[in-house]
Formats: C-alpha cells, structure tokens, sequence
C-alpha cells in the first residue's frame, strides 16, 4: 500500500507511551488511507490502483509504503477523498458503533459527551443529534465550545470553569443523562459516575488521561449505573459488520448528517510535534499526517 495520508489518533499515544504495551521495535499508527500499488498470490477483492484505507488493527500507518492484509482494506469510495478517508474512517467507525450499538439511545434522550470538539467527539456529537438524541458536550476553552456547539451540541460544560456533574445535573432536571461517552478516563470518572441518571450506561471508550481503576462497587450507590468499556475492532470483527458500519459512515457523510473538520495538518516527519499538541488538547477536529 502506497500512503497518502495517515489520520492521528489518541490510541498512537497509548502506543507510543507503553499504556498498551507492543512489541519492539514497532510502528506506530493504525489509520491510513492510500492506492493498492501490488498485491500477493490469492488476493482477488483487490486490484493494483485501487483506493483503500485501513484502521488497522496492524500498526506501521506512519510510512510511506507498507505491506497490508487485505482484511484490514477498504476500498473507498469514488466520492471520498483520500484525506477525509483518513481523518474519518477510525473516528467515525467509532463513533458508528458507539451511537448505534453500544448504547441504545431513544429521541430525545440526554446525553454527556466528553471532549466534544475532539476528533471522535465532534463526529459522536453530530451522529447522536441525527439520531434525535440532545447532546451535552464538555470542552476546555470558548473556541472548542463554539466547535462543538457547530457540531449539534445543545449545551456546553466548560470543565476549566464549571463543576461538570452540576451543570449537567441542572441542565436535564436533576435527572442525569441516560448515557456518557468517556475517552478521557480517569480525569472524567468521578463527572462521569455523577452524570449519569439511575440506571444510565457509562461508555468508557478511551484513556487520554490515564485508566480508570477502582471497584465497579460504586455503579450501585450511584444508581444502579451500567458501564461498558467497548474496542472497535470487537465491533468491525465480522465482513459485513465491517461493511455496514463504512458504509453507514460513508453515507452519513453524504447526507451532510456529519462533517469531518480536519483541523490541522502536519508533515508526517513531525509526527512528534503532533503528538505532543494533542496530548496537551491544542488539537481541534481530526488531525493529517501527511508523506
């Protein structure tokens, strides 16, 4: 596969810090997008030429040039651009699966989203607004309020200033959201437990800052919450999983339901320079690395 874009993502940094351990050496980056340039003895689904993209679970994305199982392709559609395939696919997969299956949400149910201007979290918001949910997002700062307001949330906590379990509480009526999204982890588990209405569902999908640890005793005071902690690959393990959820992405793209917003781009040579900006939240949307 012949690389002409690699889309960012949080799990590089988990990669690149050892929170999920690899074998070394190794590359990093799961997200890629690119033309099929050779393919090996028994591969019929593919040609030379063709337009693909993959969200791993190999590692090896940041390359120029890399060999690729099959499986893992995509092959993209005509309207798709090679870079929107790459800052798309994952976090929208993603966000496919975490909106549509991991959580059954109603219309006009509460939900909490946390980094809502962030690359998965600006898709999420806009995929559960096009389901009917309300969407409260968390952000740090007046411009990612103002990112994620764009993308469909009806209320903003900004964390830096206000107590995020409060203000949630106070926005649906004492009541709580029936559902949080949480990739953060750690630093967003006590808002999270708090958040969340009787019997609501806690989808841990993340740890940009640190895992959660502690006993799942404390669901039941909180009120009889649930918590799952789902992997995309568990939800894209199957072909036709697979190919329903690109295609359900694909299509919620073209319908304009959802907007991908690549908010920054670098040379692929600085992937340390990007790792580090998105570690410290400078990022907005989906981030390129671009051969």
């Amino acid at each position: 596969m012949r690389t002409t874009a690699v889309g960012l993502n949080y799990i590089d940094t988990y990669h690149r810090r050892g929170i999920y351990p690899l074998p070394l050496p190794s590359g990093l980056g799961v997200e890629a997008a690119g033309a099929v340039e050779e393919i090996a003895e028994g591969v019929s689904e593919f040609r030379p030429g063709d337009r693909v993209a993959t969200f791993g679970p190999a590692l090896g994305a940041y390359a120029t040039q890399r060999n690729v199982e099959a499986a893992s392709l995509f092959k993209l559609p005509e309207d798709i651009s090679d870079e929107l395939a790459a800052a798309a696919l994952l976090k929208g997969c993603t966000a496919e699966f975490l909106a549509d299956r991991a959580a059954r949400i109603a219309p006009g149910d509460w939900t909490l989203v946390h980094a809502a201007a962030g690359g998965v979290g600006m898709i999420l918001v806009q995929w559960l607004k096009a389901r009917g949910a309300r969407v409260i997002g968390t952000v740090s700062t007046e411009e990612k309020a103002q990112a994620a307001r764009e993308a469909g949330a009806e209320e903003i906590v900004l964390y830096t200033r206000e107590d995020t379990a409060r203000r949630v509480r106070e926005i649906t009526g004492g009541q709580g959201v029936r559902v949080t999204y949480d990739g953060i982890g750690a630093d967003t588990w006590e808002a999270s437990l708090d958040s969340t209405g009787m019997r609501g569902l806690i989808v841990s999908y993340g740890n940009a800052s640190a895992p959660v640890t502690g006993s799942l005793g404390i669901l039941a005071p909180k009120g009889s919450l649930y918590n799952t902690r789902p992997m995309l690959y568990h939800y894209y393990a199957d072909p036709a999983e697979r190919e329903a959820g690109a295609q359900s992405l694909w299509n919620m793209i073209r319908s304009q339901a959802v907007s991908v917003t690549v908010g920054q781009r670098y040379p692929l040579e600085d992937a340390d320079t990007a790792h580090r900006d998105l570690e410290g939240r400078k990022t907005t949307g989906s981030t390129l690395l671009l051969p």
